[in-house]
């Protein structure tokens, strides 16, 4: 985790020269993160490679969530094209760690998570590409892409499209609101003394339903969440905002087309890039989807997997190929 080529002048260039650089954990994709220490002031250098990856959606997002009061990092300064950006410091206090140390007292991060959350739909969607019936048909198809071979099943792939799509009306939104995508408890952070939620890893940002980051808050693939926090958390959200049926039919079917779409990046990340670790955490998404999967308005979807992926063959990819 050497910083790259032009960092040096890039930081030059924006009053840090000298400053050490130390590298931070890296994420699933081609973006690299390293702390800048220089005094007492601190800062974030986030490498994002062209032609891997292109940092100006995660710019754009930014701005468009600071001028409405949320916090995302302040830019201290980018350079797009070299896909350098340096970024206000967070710190290190996760919304993670804090639930993982004290669970019954970190069910006040979930709620203050929640309440961001019902904020954030007061606002109409900004200027983002939309998430609609067809980018979600094709999120979902990444199960039978990468999970159904890795595990050596041959499945009814136009059955799966067509089961999808007697589902995806229900989750598409009649007032489109801004959807992070990413927004669970690894990208919360807890910024200052008063435990302000901090946001990261927003920069796939989309125009969708309301439903879909509270999904991949209360059924985070990284850490489990127990049934009665999901529960108590999805009243909370519909208390404050009136959300009634159609909402949690737009819930359930959105939990249902993400953890398809984990398990197929997840088993992705380990086939195609190497990183194995992503494969042990797919019977925890496995569980959440089955949990979706019971509920009526899910029956198409439902009965296509209870043909095509048997119970015994839903799991770790990297365990079930062996």
């Amino acid at each position: 985790m050497t910083p790259p080529a032009g960092a040096a002048a890039f930081l030059d260039a924006h009053g840090w020269a000298g400053a050490q650089v130390t590298p931070l954990a890296g994420d699933a994709s081609f973006r690299r993160y390293f702390r800048v220490v220089d005094g007492v002031r601190r800062a974030i250098l986030m490498d994002a490679p062209p032609p891997h990856e292109n940092p100006q959606p995660f710019l754009d997002v930014a701005g468009w969530l600071n001028e409405r009061g949320f916090a995302a990092p302040g830019i201290h300064g980018a350079a797009p094209k070299a896909g350098l950006v340096l970024l206000e410091d967070f710190g290190d206090a996760r919304m993670r760690e804090a639930v993982d140390a004290a669970p019954a007292e970190g069910v006040k991060y979930y709620e203050a998570a929640v309440d961001l959350l019902v904020e954030l739909a007061r606002h109409p969607a900004g200027p983002f590409a939309p998430y609609d019936r067809a980018v979600l048909q094709r999120e979902a198809g990444l199960l039978p892409e990468w999970y159904c071979p890795a595990v050596g099943l041959t499945v009814d792939t136009p059955g799966y499209a067509a089961a999808w799509d007697e589902v995806l009306g229900h989750a598409l939104a009649d007032e489109a609101v801004t959807v992070l995508r990413d927004y669970h408890a690894e990208n919360l952070m807890l910024v200052g003394a008063e435990e302000r939620l901090g946001l990261l890893d927003f920069q796939d940002a989309l125009a969708g339903h309301p439903a879909y980051d509270l999904v991949s808050l209360l059924q985070d693939a990284r850490r489990e969440v127990e049934p009665s926090v999901e529960a108590a958390m999805l009243a909370r959200y519909r208390a404050a905002t009136g959300a009634g049926a159609d909402f949690m039919r737009a819930y359930h079917v959105l939990g249902a087309q993400r953890n398809a779409k984990i398990v197929g990046i997840f088993t992705r990340l380990w086939k195609r890039d190497g990183k194995a670790r992503y494969a042990g955490l797919c019977p925890r998404v496995w569980a959440y989807l089955e949990r979706d999967l019971s509920e009526p308005v899910l029956a198409p979807v439902a009965a296509w997997f209870d043909a095509n992926i048997p119970p015994e063959r839903r799991g770790d990819p990297k365990v079930l190929a062996r």
